[in-house]
């Protein structure tokens, strides 16, 4: 316990804190909020027809890759547009994540913001 006047210290997991500060940033720069305004006007609040079918397609390819990350990486689709997220170990695992989400029939642009993380944090 901290003697009077001395700040005390709560642990923190500073790698979650990066990786979660690295993905608000991401997905702050990759979906402008015109873009979320204008798709919710024209989907509604649960998206377009098609998105959660395209998402559930790149999930489940991600999935049955033994050499890709699949806990870390997150895959969202807003009218048609795949965006991916996550920090994984190589630019491998981000090429083959970019290249199944665009493999998928109806997929019109795919948004990659993908990290490679660094060993030494």
């Amino acid at each position: 316990m901290a003697s009077p006047g001395t700040p005390s210290y709560i642990p923190i997991n500073t790698r979650g804190l990066l990786r979660a500060s690295v993905l608000v940033l991401l997905l702050a720069s990759s979906l402008p909020g015109c873009t979320v305004y204008n798709s919710y006007e024209k989907c509604g609040f649960h998206g377009c027809p098609g998105d959660a079918q395209i998402t559930a397609q790149i999930q489940s390819q991600i999935n049955q890759r033994r050499d890709l990350e699949s806990t870390a990486i997150t895959v969202q689709t807003l009218d048609h547009t795949v965006y991916l997220y996550g920090v994984v170990s190589s630019g491998l695992e981000i090429s083959d994540t970019e290249s199944i989400a665009r493999s998928v029939p109806g997929v019109r642009q795919v948004i990659n913001s993908m990290a490679i993380s660094t060993k030494g944090e």
